[in-house]
């Protein structure tokens, strides 16, 4: 009688696997969530540079029909509370008008849009006339650069003053 020798599952899968010297064991996953948390950071950073006295962007032509809708819809159902219910069936009565409809709503669109391309060319022009070369030189020194001289500037001022008495 013959022995014939079985090989099992884990016996294959001893074979699959190349040793444990030879092995690059989490380098992908690691390189991905370092790469994850850089973005996180990064939209973070952009958060915080974002300037309050910059003009807000324009509504396109549907945000512009959907104010009015909005009004229209909530008349005619007083009783629906959720936003979603009037964004779907502002979505659909947008679909469904015609390009003749829709004109009006995009020639207010474009009005809003000319009306923020002269505030941003204001904005942008007001931004590189404040950019001069102090306030370069102010944002290169640290804030206790700036205490410490402001410091020294009061104290001769307070030594002056004693001299003159």
């Amino acid at each position: 009688m013959k022995t014939v020798k079985r090989t099992t599952r884990k016996d294959k899968k001893e074979v699959l696997k190349p040793p444990i010297e030879n092995r690059k064991v989490g380098k992908r996953k690691a390189a991905l969530k370092a790469d994850k948390n850089r973005k996180k950071l990064t939209k973070k950073e952009k958060l915080a540079k974002k300037d309050p006295n910059k003009p807000k962007r324009p509504p396109s032509a549907f945000f512009v029909f959907l104010e009015e809708f909005r009004k229209i819809y909530k008349q005619q159902h007083p009783n629906v509370k959720a936003v979603s219910a009037v964004g779907k069936a502002g979505g659909e009565k947008w679909k469904s008008m015609t390009n003749e409809e829709k004109a009006p709503f995009e020639a207010k669109a474009a009005k809003r849009k000319a009306a923020y391309e002269k505030l941003m060319t204001a904005y942008n022009n007001e931004q590189e006339s404040t950019d001069g070369d102090d306030n370069e030189e102010v944002l290169d020194r640290s804030k206790s650069e700036i205490n410490d001289e402001d410091d020294e500037e009061s104290l001769e001022e307070e030594e002056v003053d004693e001299d003159d008495d």
